[in-house]
């Protein structure tokens, strides 16, 4: 059983926009079900009943569409009043984020043994059930002194994923002979035929004495800014939901601490890393594309009239005449009409809207 689970639930999710926007970005956005990504990932690690907790590490602007998503969950759920909400002052990238949240587990009378595991918030795994078996192979493996990755098998060669190589057996999973950049198309494509190399989730099992060590090792920066912390976090209760809602010390300590991924800070450098193959299934979804192909149905808020082929999600009725293979979306005051296949335009339409001054929009 781990300690703690820490959920990052940060982000400012313009390859989704409109729908998603840094005031509330992509892992709060309705799926097929009404249920959001972050949902999913809360209800993944309730599941895993962590014997201290879990904790949420988020944005201070996002803590309310956090705490809102903690609040729904239904009173008897088990594990619901273990969960904190950890407001970050400023975004500093994932090794700060899992830094805030090792401090805060230690001010709270966390043991050096303790195991966490690192999750994402803004992909699609399933099923739950082969998450949870994963999760324990990675326990295990954390437990024994290792950083532990999850690899997801790669059903393509990607070239927007970094990668993981897989070398021999040690216990439930694999020593990893190391991570490799965001390939080109004819690297990925010889990753995919060797057979050994995996999709970085970004999920990771590890004890806190490990990382500890590890940060103080290859990220001394960002370790010698949270040392300063003092006391304990100021927690208040609303509705149900623990918010942190200050530290002494900790504005200055994001101050401090550099912007850098806790995969260049100390995945790459790590000497001590383990593989654990994903046996469920996992979606980035980073695209509208994948939005469409994954939910066809769109919001349900649309009347098609010699059309096809077409994805909707607005929070207002569309009618479409005459068209087809288009993406709609009609969000927090802003449209989007793209042709399918052009997604990666999106990002582009941000950058010039940013560049005319219409930070309002995104």
């Amino acid at each position: 059983m781990y300690s703690y689970v820490i959920i990052l639930a940060g982000g400012s999710g313009t390859r989704l926009w409109p729908a998603s926007t840094s005031a509330r970005p992509k892992q709060f956005l309705a799926l097929g079900d009404g249920s959001s990504f972050f949902r999913r990932a809360l209800d993944r690690a309730l599941a895993l009943a962590p014997a201290r907790g879990i904790l949420i590490v988020t944005g201070a602007s996002m803590a309310e569409a956090v705490a809102e998503e903690c609040r729904a969950l239904p009173p008897g759920v088990p594990g619901r009043g273990s969960v904190r909400i950890l407001p970050e002052p400023a975004g500093r990238n994932t090794a700060p984020a899992v830094a805030w949240a090792l401090a805060a587990a230690e001010a709270w009378g966390g043991r050096p043994e303790d195991t966490f595991l690192l999750m994402t918030s803004d992909h699609l795994i399933e099923p739950a059930s082969a998450f949870a078996a994963d999760a324990a192979k990675a326990e295990a493996l954390a437990a024994a002194g290792n950083l532990v990755c999850f690899g997801i098998p790669p059903r393509y060669p990607a070239t927007g994923y970094g990668y993981v190589e897989a070398a021999g057996p040690l216990g439930p999973g694999f020593r990893a002979a190391g991570f490799r950049e965001k390939p080109d198309a004819a690297t990925a494509a010889r990753f995919l035929e060797a057979g050994k190399y995996y999709w970085n989730s970004g999920m990771y099992a590890f004890r806190s004495d490990f990382l500890r060590r590890e940060l103080a090792a290859h990220a001394p920066e960002v370790a010698r800014a949270f040392d300063s912390l003092i006391d304990r976090p100021r927690e208040a209760e609303r509705g149900g939901v623990r918010i942190v809602e200050a530290w002494e010390g900790l504005e200055e300590a994001y101050e401090r601490a550099p912007s850098v991924s806790l995969d260049y800070a100390v995945s790459e450098k790590c000497a001590s890393v383990a593989l654990v193959p994903a046996s469920f299934t996992w979606e980035d979804v980073g695209s509208w594309d994948e939005m469409a192909r994954l939910f066809p149905g769109g919001s349900g808020n649309a009347v098609a009239v010699e059309s096809e082929a077409c994805y909707v999600d607005s929070d207002i009725p569309v009618a479409l005449c005459g068209v087809s293979d288009l993406v709609v979306v009609i969000r927090n005051g802003a449209a989007l009409v793209l042709k399918k296949g052009s997604s990666q335009l999106v990002r582009e339409a941000v950058e010039r809207l940013k560049s005319q001054g219409r930070k309002d929009l995104l």
